[in-house]
C-alpha cells in the first residue's frame, strides 16, 4: 500500500489535511456519478497544482485512431475513448482580485473533504490564508442527481474571517477542454454555440467522428446569510467558455453562496435541436424546487438504494467502508435505466479503458445486478449484447470466420472491436465465452427462460460456430485445439491450449446444443424463425459436438493438475513468496519479455474456470489447482483478489479469503496497484459483494433453489445482505454460531443452509 490517509469510517470517505500529493489520488477516489453523466472530484474553484480534471457524458464517445507501429490486418481502427466533457462545475474565486487557489495560499487548514455515501454527496471545508494575508472560510457541497440525471448541483459558500472584503464569485462553463489519453491530440468537440438567458448559460458542441451533440448548461443564484440577492452581472464570452461575473462587498463573518445547477443533456435522448429548450426547462424546474429540496430528493433515493443493495459488517470499520463505497461506485456508474449503456471499467473516474464495455461484466457485474435490482436490470445487460450481434459477426468476418461466426469485441461502445493491443485484439477469446455464460447465469438464477428463445439463441449460435470454425484438429494429439491465445491471465500472449478457453468453449457448444434442443421441442415457432433465420443444419450441429467431445485439456499427471497451457511447466517455477517486494508489482517493474516467460498469473485463469463451472468439480480437485495456482499469481489485475477469496472461503480458509476480501474491498482506497489517480477499479467492485455473499454466504443456486454455506471471519461479529430471488426479497444476516433469514414476498420460500432444506414463510424470522 502506498496510500493510507482517508479516514476509516462507516459511511463515507474522508480526507483530512491539505496535501498536494493526494489531490489527484482523492479526485479519483470521492468521484460523483448518477448513471447518465460523472465527474472527478476537482475542486470547483481554480487549482494550479497537479489535477486531473474530468466530466463524461454517458455513451458519447470519440473513435481515437489507432496508434500502432507495426499495422496488422484486422487490427481495430480506432481506440473508443470517453470524452472529457465541458467543465461546468467551475467558480472562480477572488477576494480582493486575489484568486483563490489551495496551491498558492499561504496557508491551508482545517480542510476536510468527504463523500457521504449515504446520501450521495461531497462536500469540502477549509480556512485559507491568501497571499494577500486575507482569511477566508469555504464550504462546499455538490451532488448529481439521480431523480433529474441531466442535472447537478452546487453550493459554494464563503465566509471572510479576518476583515471586510469584496467577493467575485465567477462560475462558468468551459468547452476548451482536451483527454489526457488522446493518441493524435485530435480535436474532440466542435462548438456549435455559446449564449446566455438571464441567470442561464448554454454551450452547445458536437462530437467530431461521431457527431453525439452535447448542451453543458448551468443556471447560477447569489445569497448572503440565506437571502438571495438580485445582483448586476457581467457577462464575458468567447468561442468555448462562458462566464458569469459578480461583486459583492461581504462584512467580516457575514457568508456568501453562490448556488449552481449544471449539466448535460444530449441527443442520445432528445432531438438535436431542442438541447437549449430542454436545458432551459430542466435548469428552470431543479431552480424552482430549490438545492435543499433535491438534495433531500437525493437522500431519499440513495436511501432507496442501500435498503436493497446494502451489505452490513459488524466489528470492522475497514471492511464495512470498503464494500459500501464498491456498491456506491457501482450505483454510481450503472442504475439499469438506459439499456444502451453498460459498465465501463473505470466508469466515470478516469479515462483508462476508453469508458469502453469488456467482458466484466458479464463475469463480474450482472451477479450484483441480478440480486440487487431485478431481473428487468439483467435482462437490459444481456440485451445489449443481443443488439450487438451483428457487429460481433462483422468482427469475426474481419478476422477470416464466416457463416454467422460471431466474436464479441474484447473493447467496444457500439459493438464494434476498439482494442489497440493485438494479442488482447486477436487472442483473448475468452470473451465470447463470458457472453455466453451470462445467459446460462441469467437463467440459473431468475428462473426466466424468455430471454433464450426470444433473443438469446442467437447468440448463443454465433458464439458456438466462433469456437467450431477456431478449433482445429491435431492429428499428433487426435483432439481438437485452440492454438495462438491469450487467456484471462494476460501475462502469457500466444499461448497454445489455455485451459479456461477451451474447457468454455466446449462449454459453449454443448449448451447451445442443449438449448436449440429444448427450442425445438418447447418453443417450435421460436425454433423455426431461429433457424431459418441463421440458416443452421443437423449436420453443422455435428460437426460442433466433435469439436466439443474430442476437444484437449493439457493435464499433468505429476501434479494432478490441468495446466493452464501446454508450456506451463517448462517455466521456471518459482513462486511469488520467493520474489524481492522491489520487483513488485512487475508490471510496473519488470520488461514485459521477462513477464512472458515468467509463470506468474496476473488474475486467475484456470481457477476463472473453476469459478464458473465449481459444480463439474470435486472440492479435493479445487483444492489441488488452487495450491498450485496461487502462489504463481501476483494478483496484478483488480478482478483477481475477489476469485480467489471466494474460493479460499470455500476451502475454509478463512485468513486468506478474509486477507483477499480486503484487498478486492480496498484495493482502491489504500491504492494497492500505485494508479488510483488514474481512476477506480468500478467492475471489480461487484466482485467485492460476490467476495462476501458467495463467498462468506456461499451463496450458490443448487437444484433451482438459494443455497447457502455461511461462514464469518475472525475479525467480525457478523454482516447482512439483501438477495432479490425471483421477486422476492430474502435477508440474511449471519451471526457467529446462527444465520438468520426473513423474507419479503407472498408465498413461501424453498432454501438449502449447509445442505440442509430449509423453509421461509413472508415475514417470518427463521434462525438456522
Amino acid at each position: 500500500m502506498n496510500k493510507n490517509y482517508i479516514i476509516k469510517d462507516n459511511w463515507s470517505i474522508i480526507e483530512e489535511g491539505f496535501d498536494p500529493k493526494h489531490v489527484k489520488s482523492s479526485e479519483s477516489l470521492m468521484s460523483l456519478g448518477n448513471g447518465a453523466m460523472g465527474q472527478r472530484a476537482n475542486f470547483e474553484e481554480q487549482y494550479s497544482g497537479e489535477t486531473f480534471q474530468g466530466s463524461y457524458v454517458a455513451g458519447v464517445y470519440y473513435p481515437d485512431k489507432t496508434r500502432v507501429g507495426w499495422w496488422k490486418n484486422g487490427y481495430p481502427e480506432y481506440f473508443a475513448k470517453v470524452l472529457n466533457a465541458a467543465n461546468w462545475i467551475g467558480i472562480d474565486v477572488y477576494i480582493n482580485d486575489e484568486p483563490l487557489d489551495l496551491a498558492k495560499c499561504r496557508e491551508v487548514k482545517e480542510f476536510r473533504r468527504e463523500l457521504n455515501m449515504k446520501e450521495g454527496w461531497l462536500s469540502r471545508r477549509f480556512v485559507a490564508t491568501l497571499p494577500n494575508f486575507i482569511e477566508v472560510k469555504v464550504e462546499t457541497k455538490r451532488f448529481l442527481s439521480l431523480d433529474e440525471d441531466e442535472v447537478g448541483a452546487i453550493q459554494y459558500n464563503v465566509t471572510p474571517i479576518n476583515q471586510d472584503v469584496n467577493i467575485r464569485f465567477t462560475p462558468y462553463l468551459d468547452n476548451g477542454i482536451t483527454n489526457e489519453d488522446s493518441n493524435w491530440d485530435d480535436k474532440f468537440w466542435d462548438i456549435l454555440s455559446v449564449d446566455h438567458q438571464h441567470d442561464q448559460a448554454y454551450i452547445v458542441s458536437k462530437t467530431m467522428k461521431t457527431h453525439f451533440h452535447v448542451c453543458t448548461a448551468m443556471q447560477t443564484q447569489v445569497s448572503l446569510n440565506g437571502q438571495t440577492l438580485h445582483l448586476d452581472k457581467t457577462v464575458n464570452a468567447t468561442t468555448d467558455k462562458i462566464e458569469f461575473v459578480y461583486n459583492k462587498e461581504v462584512g467580516k463573518g457575514n457568508t456568501l453562496t453562490l448556488t449552481k445547477f449544471g449539466g448535460y443533456t444530449s441527443d442520445r435522448n432528445h432531438d438535436k435541436n431542442t438541447l437549449v429548450e430542454v436545458s432551459k426547462n430542466t435548469l428552470e424546474k431543479v431552480s424552482e424546487l430549490g438545492f435543499e429540496v433535491l438534495l433531500n430528493n437525493q437522500k431519499q433515493a440513495w436511501a432507496k438504494i442501500w435498503d436493497m443493495a446494502d451489505i452490513t459488517i459488524d466489528g470492522d470499520v475497514a471492511a464495512q467502508q470498503g464494500i459500501r463505497f464498491n456498491i456506491f461506485q457501482l450505483n454510481q456508474t450503472y442504475l439499469g435505466k438506459d439499456a444502451r449503456l453498460n459498465i465501463g471499467p473505470k466508469g466515470f473516474t478516469g479515462e483508462k479503458y476508453g469508458g469502453s464495455t469488456y467482458w466484466d461484466t458479464e463475469a463480474y457485474c450482472l451477479p450484483f445486478y441480478m440480486a440487487t435490482k431485478d431481473q428487468n436490470v439483467a435482462k437490459s445487460l444481456l440485451e445489449y449484447r443481443y443488439n450487438h450481434l451483428e457487429k460481433a459477426i462483422e468482427n469475426a468476418e474481419k478476422l477470416g470466420f464466416k457463416n454467422g461466426a460471431a466474436l464479441y469485441p474484447m473493447v467496444t461502445m457500439n459493438g464494434e472491436e476498439c482494442h489497440n493491443e493485438w494479442e488482447i485484439t486477436f487472442e483473448e477469446i475468452h470473451r465470447n465465452g463470458a457472453i455466453a455464460f451470462a445467459i446460462y447465469n441469467y437463467h440459473r438464477f431468475t428462473g426466466d427462460y424468455s430471454y433464450i428463445p426470444q433473443k438469446g439463441l442467437e447468440v448463443l449460435i454465433g458464439i458456438a460456430r466462433f469456437w467450431h470454425q477456431r478449433a482445429n484438429f491435431s492429428s499428433h494429439l487426435n483432439k481438437y485445439v485452440i492454438l495462438g491465445v491469450t487467456g484471462p491471465n494476460e501475462y502469457e500472449n500466444n499461448v497454445n491450449n489455455n485451459w479456461y478457453t477451451n474447457y468454455i468453449a466446449k462449454w459453449c457448444i454443448d449448451y447451445t446444443l442443449e438449448n436449440i434442443s429444448k427450442i425445438e421441442s418447447d418453443y417450435s415457432s421460436d425454433y423455426t424463425r431461429i433457424m431459418n433465420k441463421v440458416k443452421l443444419s443437423k449436420a453443422e450441429m455435428a460437426e460442433w459436438k466433435t469439436v466439443a467431445d474430442q476437444m484437449f485439456f493439457p493435464y499433468s499427471e505429476e501434479h494432478q493438475v490441468y495446466l493452464q497451457q501446454d508450456g506451463f511447466l517448462d517455466k521456471e517455477l518459482i513462486t511469488v513468496s520467493d520474489l524481492p517486494k522491489s520487483e513488485r508489482p512487475i508490471n510496473q517493474n519488470w520488461s514485459w519479455d521477462r513477464i512472458l516467460r515468467s509463470p506468474y498469473i496476473k488474475q486467475a485463469d484456470t481457477l476463472q474456470g473453476f469459478y464458473f463451472f465449481e459444480d463439474h468439480f470435486s472440492t479435493e480437485e479445487l483444492e489441488r489447482h488452487f495450491d498450485f495456482y496461487e502462489p504463481f499469481t501476483v494478483h496484478e489485475s483488480s478482478l483477481s483478489p475477489c476469485v480467489h477469496s471466494i474460493q479460499a472461503a470455500k476451502l475454509n480458509r478463512m485468513e486468506q479469503a478474509y486477507a483477499f476480501y480486503l484487498r478486492t474491498s480496498r484495493l482502491d482506497l489504500d491504492d494497492y496497484n500505485h494508479e488510483v489517480e488514474e481512476g477506480l477499479h468500478i467492475t471489480s467492485m461487484a466482485g467485492t459483494w460476490m467476495s462476501i455473499v458467495e463467498g462468506f454466504g456461499g451463496m450458490r443456486v443448487v437444484d433451482d433453489m438459494l443455497s447457502f454455506e455461511p461462514k464469518i471471519p475472525e475479525q467480525w461479529e457478523g454482516y447482512s445482505f439483501k438477495i432479490n430471488f425471483r421477486n422476492q426479497i430474502l435477508k440474511v444476516n449471519a451471526c457467529k454460531g446462527h444465520t438468520h433469514f426473513e423474507l419479503e414476498g407472498d408465498k413461501d420460500l424453498k432454501i438449502l443452509v449447509n445442505g440442509k432444506h430449509v423453509t421461509i414463510s413472508p415475514n417470518s424470522l427463521v434462525s438456522v
